[in-house]
């Protein structure tokens, strides 16, 4: 294991002018609605790889949502992403449209299916999009997540949970090379806040199949006691208690917003920070840009580059 003090990531490259649209809309049979995609993508540039971006559940009302999380898809973009967020059933935005369909209100599976109907329609997703069209690779896939996203986002990653009806489930999703769990719901034997029971699949959640590379972003400060009161070491299980190869990046300070990941000026965050903001863009930019083009030594070279920072504002353990 290794650790290395983090403040920034020094770009690999230019940033490039960021094309956004919205809504893409797929149909997906037996979906109680269509499912709906927004996809940011830089102006120019080929064989460009995808994440696919989870929301969580925030207190606003429409930041859960294809609209929101623009600090991060913009800076993915702008480094060289396609970034494709869907509005989950689980979106508020959709509540009145979907409050009696099966899995309601949090629809934590029929959310990793989305990521694989994106993927199964990933031809027309590029067609739909100007200018877009043959400029993705198919094969360089990551997804991430924030809170509730995350979670969805480590099941695609391999974690599996139990279903009181079906017994074990895994939604692995084989064409996701790579993730980034950040602010992720932790192991399940350890909840006690009053969500537990909201919830109740959190609590059969297992890291030890969770295989494919990831790097699991979380703050010292992250403190979800409406889940448990573990503190914020809760949210460093999917490293913690899943096999390598993975990553963990501790932000100093940071709560469960991240500095303001979900959206620029949103009210519920509570630590914002433009600048922390900015360094967990770029960094776990540079993390899926090495983990996607086998030969790039971007992570490599941004950690040693940030190695003797003398006012860190996190630090990066790896087995």
């Amino acid at each position: 294991m290794s650790t290395t003090a983090v403040t920034g990531v020094d770009a690999w490259g230019a940033p490039a002018p960021v094309l956004s649209f919205s809504p893409v809309v797929l149909s997906v049979p037996g979906r109680p609605v269509d499912l709906q995609v927004r996809v940011s993508a830089p102006a120019t540039g080929t064989g460009l790889a995808v994440i696919l971006l989870s929301h969580g559940q925030g207190a606003s009302n429409n930041l859960s949502s294809l609209n929101g999380y623009a600090p991060l898809a913009g800076s993915w973009a702008a480094h060289g992403f396609v970034v494709i967020q869907p509005t989950h059933l689980s979106s508020r935005t959709l509540s009145h449209q979907v409050a009696d369909a099966p899995g309601a209100p949090f629809f934590w599976r029929a959310r990793a299916e989305d990521m694989s109907h994106i993927l199964d329609r990933l031809d027309i997703i590029e067609k739909a999009v100007p200018s877009l069209a043959g400029r993705i690779d198919h094969t360089k896939v990551a997804v991430a997540g924030h809170s509730f996203g995350g979670f969805t986002s480590s099941l695609l990653l391999g974690a599996r949970v139990t279903d009181p009806d079906e017994g074990e489930v895994s939604l692995l999703e084989p064409r996701i090379k790579a993730g980034v769990l950040l602010a992720a719901p932790g192991r399940g034997d350890v909840l006690d806040g009053p969500m537990a029971d909201a919830l109740p699949v959190l609590r059969t959640i297992d890291f030890s199949t969770m295989n494919t590379p990831a790097l699991v972003v979380v703050g010292d400060k992250d403190d979800s006691r409406h889940f448990t009161a573990m503190g914020p070491d809760w949210h460093a299980d999917p490293y913690t208690l899943a096999p390598g190869p993975k990553a963990l990046l501790t932000l100093f300070g940071a709560e469960h917003g991240l500095g303001g990941i979900a959206g620029y000026d949103a009210a519920e965050t509570t630590d914002e920070s433009p600048g922390r903001v900015a360094a967990l863009a770029r960094l776990s930019a540079a993390y899926l840009h090495t983990r996607l083009h086998s030969r790039a030594l971007t992570w490599q070279a941004a950690i040693e580059a940030l190695r003797t920072d003398p006012d860190p504002t996190g630090r990066v353990e790896s087995k």
